[in-house]
């Protein structure tokens, strides 16, 4: 069934609900036949996308390298729990998987601290000193240079 939208960029909360619930029935369906859990209707889909890119436009995502990364987890979390989704408790799907992309972002954004900081330190032990110096020694300016941009870019990433 083909559904149509607002805009390119509007998700409708109530054809939205419409298609988790047609999507549940199958589900329950495939369930008692033994069969595997059907695809994932493309219109589903099509809004976990949506929710998932705008999400990402919000003053507290927009500046990070990583926002394909997390568009992808927002997705890939809202994948993996659409049958959570109860119908009879709520009939916001939208507030639902916004709040499903929300923490995924937040654990990407974890995720990439964590590996920035390994890259930091992995600079700092091996041979940043060699690449400075002839002698081992190191410029007191180029370490404070060293320095404020590696500060600068793990300031960017708490934010």
């Amino acid at each position: 069934m083909r559904r149509r939208a607002r805009s390119e960029h509007y998700v409708n909360n109530k054809e939205f609900l419409d298609a988790i619930v047609e999507y549940k029935k199958l589900c329950d369906a495939a369930k008692e036949a033994g069969e595997p859990r059907p695809r994932i209707p493309r219109y589903i889909g099509e809004c976990f996308y949506k929710i998932a890119t705008h999400l990402s436009y919000k003053p507290n995502f927009v500046n990070y390298m990583f926002k394909d990364d997390m568009v992808g987890d927002g997705i890939e979390n809202c994948i993996q729990y659409v049958h959570n989704f109860n119908p009879e408790k709520s009939s916001n799907p939208f507030a639902y998987f916004t709040q499903i992309i929300h923490y995924a972002f937040l654990r990407r954004i974890q995720k990439e601290k964590k590996q920035l900081e390994i890259k930091n330190k992995i600079i700092e032990r091996s041979s940043f000193s060699e690449v400075f110096s002839d002698d081992g020694d190191i410029d007191s300016s180029m370490r404070a240079e060293y320095n404020s941009i590696k500060d600068a870019v793990y300031t960017r990433s708490r934010s």
